[in-house]
């Protein structure tokens, strides 16, 4: 269930992202990559685990730093962020105990941030996103 959850949400994410013009600012995925990466800190605090929320944020700064380096670059570095945290999904409570992370989440998270990869892709290959504008300098 969580994973046919995740799919229909994601595609739904997708379609919103699309159809309401979102996706025609090249924050919209970058910003989604950072907010779902951020969920498993989240879960550190209500599992009331500093060691977890250490190891989230190291983690998830991994995803926010593709995250930027995307938006600064070519959209295609967020895709494959989506797409490598949604693999590690599937391994991610081998790796890390987390005991706020609800057992339904990684399946559920996988799926979504899966679905957003291919859906980013689909975007980028029907040049609707130039990959590679640029994002303007930092002041």
């Amino acid at each position: 269930m969580p994973l046919i959850v995740g799919v229909l949400l994601g595609v739904v994410t997708g379609l919103i992202g699309s159809v309401g013009g979102f996706d025609r600012d090249r924050a919209f995925y970058p910003t989604v990559t950072i907010v779902v990466a951020s969920y498993y800190a989240l879960f550190a605090v209500m599992g009331s685990s500093m060691h977890a929320l250490v190891l989230e944020v190291l983690v998830g700064s991994v995803f926010a730093a593709a995250a930027i380096i995307g938006f600064r670059s070519s959209l295609w570095v967020v895709v494959v962020a989506l797409a490598v945290h949604g693999l590690s999904d599937f391994v991610h409570t081998k790796v890390i105990s987390n005991p706020g992370v609800p057992a339904w989440w990684p399946q559920f998270c996988a799926s979504i941030d899966i679905v957003l990869a291919a859906w980013l892709a689909w975007v980028l290959k029907r040049a609707r996103l130039d990959p590679s504008r640029r994002a303007p300098a930092l002041s």
